[in-house]
């Protein structure tokens, strides 16, 4: 028997429909906030990626789906939305005379090869959001919030921010050096990987999972202590936006993030002040590395996998549709074909309708309805049919009445 490979799942049932109103709801907040539907290829260029998110990154290393195509090129399987995006965004030129910001979500599957764990998969998917052209604190202030009420909207109420800054390429390279220098005589001390992100990315020591009790990650040098006038001014100003807008957030000054391209604004949502729903910030060189003019850029993105186990977990309400509207019975051969364009006409006027197509017995068929959930029943009859009419039964109350055939959507609509 063939099965489904490891870290992949079948979505249908109530995961499907739970997955669906999370659908619903995230393209609804992001229609609010004018941001609109994009969806890039399943796999790119391996460059893109290894260009993009960072040749140092765990992810680029340890995790990405690479291969080669019969054309000899080398591909890679999404591992992450933002750097598609980018690729889009810059193949399109949409650059070019820009008045207003470029603003976009997206809803993939992405691909990560990693030990599958509660949350976490090695196929997923990942909601996010990209805001490209804007330079201004607000566009970071804009897209917290779209995270954060994102979130509160799905009934997960006690989130937070963990929010830090990185600073401007000055900052980042003046902190860089100064965390090589704090780790040089503890390096021995520390994992392997670690000992191997001292030479090639050095924030990224403190995005270890292995060393993350260490003493030696605790009492390293601090973000904000390095921050020149200029982003530290920015990231005050944030703060107080996030205030005025009244999201709840704290300070993380350990928080960098595991890709290489953020600068200035880092941040990640956390549930209960313990549980990390997914994270973003500002990119401002990432489409420059990937063969674009200089344009700042700014966004965020969570995975479906973890969310809905949260909203689980916290005993959210999802609400899930059990039942259908109406069931069409029929037993003889005409009736079976009025209950066939029926069931058509009734699912056009915008009903669930359904009827049997096993060729069951009648007495089959009203366990069908019970198993549907079904709140009406139609008895289709060939004497009541020559008439034109039909016995329509409320499967709750158990009432019967026989309406005109012709009146059968006007009754659902009253009764539904």
């Amino acid at each position: 028997m063939i099965t489904k490979q490891k870290g992949t799942y079948d979505i249908y049932g109530d995961l499907a429909k739970k997955r669906a109103y999370v659908d619903d709801v995230l393209a609804s907040i992001c229609e609010k906030y004018n941001y609109g539907y994009i969806e890039t290829p399943v796999f790119e260029s391996s460059d893109l990626f290894h260009r993009g998110v960072g040749e140092s990154t765990d992810m680029v290393k340890k995790e990405t789906y690479d291969f080669k195509d019969r054309g000899d090129r080398n591909l890679t399987l999404r591992p992450e939305g933002t750097a598609g995006v980018v690729r889009w965004f810059i193949e399109n030129k949409l650059y070019g005379n820009m008045t207003d910001p470029v603003k976009v979500f997206y809803n993939m599957k992405m691909y990560r090869y990693e030990r599958p764990q509660s949350g976490r998969n090695r196929e997923f998917t990942q909601w996010g959001f990209e805001c490209f052209g804007s330079d201004d604190v607000m566009s970071d202030a804009e897209v917290i919030s779209l995270a954060y009420n994102a979130y509160r909207l799905l009934g997960l109420d006690d989130v937070t921010i963990k929010l830090n800054s990185l600073g401007d390429s000055e900052s980042r390279n003046t902190y860089r050096e100064k965390l090589v220098e704090y780790f040089k005589p503890h390096i021995n001390n520390l994992c392997e990987d670690c000992q191997e992100r001292l030479k090639s990315n050095p924030l990224r020591i403190l995005d270890c999972k292995i060393d993350a009790e260490n003493d030696i990650l605790k009492n390293a040098p601090k973000t904000l202590d390095y921050l020149n006038k200029e982003s530290k001014s920015r990231f005050e100003k944030l703060k107080d936006l996030l205030d005025m807008m009244d999201i709840n957030y704290e300070i993380d000054e350990r928080l960098v993030r595991g890709l290489d391209y953020y600068n200035h604004t880092v941040f990640e949502v956390v549930l209960n002040n313990s549980y990390a729903l997914g994270g973003g910030g500002r990119y401002n060189g990432l489409v420059e590395t990937l063969d674009g003019p200089s344009t700042p850029g700014v966004g965020f993105a969570m995975g479906y996998d973890r969310t809905i186990l949260a909203m689980e977990e916290n005993n959210v309400n999802i609400p899930i549709n059990d039942s259908i509207d109406v069931y069409l019975l029929y037993v003889s051969a005409s009736e079976k074909e009025t209950a066939c364009y029926l069931a058509q006409d009734l699912r056009l006027n915008g009903f669930i309708a359904e009827t049997d197509l096993m060729n069951k017995s009648l007495k089959s068929q009203f366990k069908s309805v019970d198993r549907f959930n079904a709140k009406y029943l139609v008895v289709l009859n060939d004497n009541d049919l020559k008439e034109n009419k039909i016995t329509v039964k409320d499967n709750k109350t158990k009432e019967e009445e026989s309406i005109n055939l012709n009146n059968l959507v006007d009754y659902l609509d009253m009764h539904i």
